[in-house]
């Protein structure tokens, strides 16, 4: 980004994992290149509508600790996703509103009471040059965002013209915010080799509760607590490991759940990686992966089987669901 733009924002703290995130990079999956993006993709898109975004727009997202911006222009902000109490200057700002950031002035963040993520949009939108069609940031392959990677101090990055449209002081309804409870229901298809499970293992997958463990983050979001699986016994097909989850390599939706040894579950969120050699037991359903950017390390979770038609259901009723945040925030 040139250093001469005069709508810039400094990085004083970088805050925990914070990055350049949109609504995702698509049709390169096949080729390894995932879709990244918001993990959260309803609060990154209510922030950029309270600020009279388009809501794909490139905002920034952070994880459990919020990052100290100095603000070089004015700017129309709005924070959404995880509850992290905005502060101008040291001064209590509301969430899930419009505030009007001057320049000079310092927007800072207290720490996380509830959710994980939380997505700061700002008028005219983070302005990083596109990658392949997206400005989000995919760390492991170090392209997209601000240099490929999340954001470090002394950092400037730079918005966009606003486009007018956002207002100060328009507010999400409080029933139209994320959902951040602890403990989440997380609706599962069951996958191409959920028959590989013995049927114990089979039922006790969706009985058990289970934890998030530390290992959490965009690429895959690891559980731990519930009864270890059991794979039947086979003997492993030639260019298969020798672990009893292993397979001839095979393609992996966003969502789609890998159990390593049987022991812990994995579900791979929007960085991860497009293929490999482990069966995916189920996925979770495309409406549900919002709930999991917003889960920290010890919530709870329990896996619900569903149906295909089930999925979609699920699936419309989320569509519904943007549909209203749009005609709320853009009348």
């Amino acid at each position: 980004m040139p250093t001469d733009t005069l709508n810039l924002i400094e990085v004083v703290k970088p805050g925990l994992a914070t990055s350049v995130q949109d609504g995702g990079r698509q049709g390169y999956y096949h080729v390894g290149i995932p879709p990244s993006g918001s993990l959260d993709q309803y609060s990154s898109r209510a922030a950029n509508l309270l600020v009279g975004n388009d809501e794909n727009a490139a905002v920034l997202e952070f994880t459990l600790l919020g990052p100290d911006l100095l603000f070089h222009a004015d700017a129309l902000v709005a924070l959404t996703g995880a509850e992290m109490t905005p502060k101008i200057d040291g001064v209590v700002q509301q969430s899930h509103t419009a505030l009007r950031v001057r320049a000079g002035s310092k927007l800072s963040f207290e720490y996380v009471k509830r959710g994980a993520r939380a997505y700061l949009a700002v008028a005219g939108g983070i302005d990083v040059p596109e990658v392949l069609g997206s400005r989000s940031t995919y760390t492991l392959g170090a392209i997209g965002g601000h240099e490929g990677r999340r954001l470090q101090k002394g950092d400037r990055i730079g918005f966009g013209a606003a486009r007018g449209a956002g207002r100060e002081g328009t507010e999400l309804p409080p029933a139209m915010r994320a959902k951040l409870d602890n403990t989440v229901a997380l609706r599962v298809l069951t996958g191409l080799y959920h028959y590989r499970l013995t049927d114990e293992s089979a039922h006790s997958f969706f009985d058990d509760e289970w934890i998030v463990a530390p290992e959490a983050d965009r690429i895959g979001y690891r559980y731990k607590g519930g009864t270890p699986l059991r794979f039947r016994d086979r003997e492993q097909p030639f260019g298969a490991g020798a672990d009893p989850s292993n397979i001839v390599d095979a393609c992996y939706p966003i969502g789609s759940i890998q159990v390593p040894a049987g022991l812990e579950p994995i579900i791979l969120h929007r960085d991860a990686v497009s293929g490999g050699g482990y069966a995916t037991i189920g996925t979770v359903v495309s409406a549900d992966m919002d709930l999991i950017g917003q889960m920290q390390p010890n919530h709870r979770a329990r896996f619900v089987s569903v149906t295909m038609d089930e999925a979609l259901a699920a699936r419309k009723a989320y569509q519904h669901r943007l549909a209203l945040l749009r005609e709320a925030l853009q009348t």
